[in-house]
Parts: structure tokens; C-alpha cells; sequence
């Protein structure tokens, strides 16, 4: 997973990063494999449980797929099965993430394919100062199976 996200990715985690949300929320997070069993995209995922938000609710940490298997519904069935498992084993009534305002690949895929929408602007969000959309999407439509 480190290895695609830093490959992907101006974010970049310590490898202490991923290991804290295997141990925290195994069941949050998920890989993509080539076929010779090479990861080439992950979702990492949490819960949140430090805000002020008395609904539970969920929170994408970090969605990267390989350029080399982009455009392929990586991104989509990994954010759909994170979506699921938020639901059935936290109740999670919607899901949120950050996203660079200049990602223009991200919004389309965030808001056209996967149904978020944007709830906030956080200005100098990234290290870098740039300013990151806070977008959300429901999980009520979502019904455990």
C-alpha cells in the first residue's frame, strides 16, 4: 500500500500510518491486486469517534489507484465495498473525505461516479497550503445484506 501511495499520491504516510488503521479498523480497509498479486490501489478508511458529530459516521483517509489501472472501476468497487463495511459493522449513516479543490480527476469520480457532494471548504488543508473541498456521502440508501 505505501508503496502505491507514494507512487500515487502527494500524501504521503509512515509506514506506522497504515499499520494503526489495520489494527484500528481491519475490516475498513482494502487493496487492489494485478495479477501477479501487485497492489495497484488501496482504500484506507476509519470511523470517526473524535467529533462532535454524534452520528456515526465514516471517513476516507486515502484512495489511490496506479495510473496503470486507472479508468478501470478500481476506485469505484474499492470505495463501494469500504461504503458497505461502514455500514454493516458501524452503522455508519454517510461516509467523508478531503479532496484537493484542484483535483479535477477526484471531484468527477467523487461527485459523478460515487455520489458525494461538497459540505465545506477547508482553506490550507494540505501541508502544501492548498485548500481541500470536505465532501460527504449518505449511507442510508445503503441496507444491510
Amino acid at each position: 500500500m505505501q508503496n502505491c501511495n507514494l507512487l500515487c499520491l502527494p500524501e504521503n504516510y509512515q509506514l506506522k500510518y497504515y499499520f494503526y488503521h489495520g489494527l484500528s479498523w481491519p475490516q475498513l480497509s482494502y487493496v487492489a491486486e494485478d495479477d501477479n498479486g501487485k497492489i495497484v490501489g488501496y482504500v484506507l478508511a476509519k470511523i470517526e469517534d473524535d467529533s462532535d458529530d454524534t452520528i456515526p459516521h465514516g471517513h476516507i483517509t486515502s484512495l489511490a489507484v496506479c495510473r496503470t489501472h486507472r479508468r478501470l472501476g478500481v476506485a469505484q468497487k474499492l470505495m463501494e465495498q469500504a461504503n458497505r463495511a461502514m455500514v454493516e459493522n458501524f452503522n455508519a449513516k454517510y461516509v467523508s473525505l478531503h479532496v484537493r479543490v484542484s483535483n479535477r480527476a477526484a471531484l468527477h469520480l467523487y461527485q459523478d461516479a460515487l455520489g458525494f457532494s461538497i459540505h465545506d471548504r477547508d482553506p490550507r488543508y494540505y501541508a502544501d497550503g492548498e485548500d481541500a473541498y470536505s465532501m460527504r456521502r449518505e449511507l442510508v440508501a445503503m441496507t444491510k445484506t
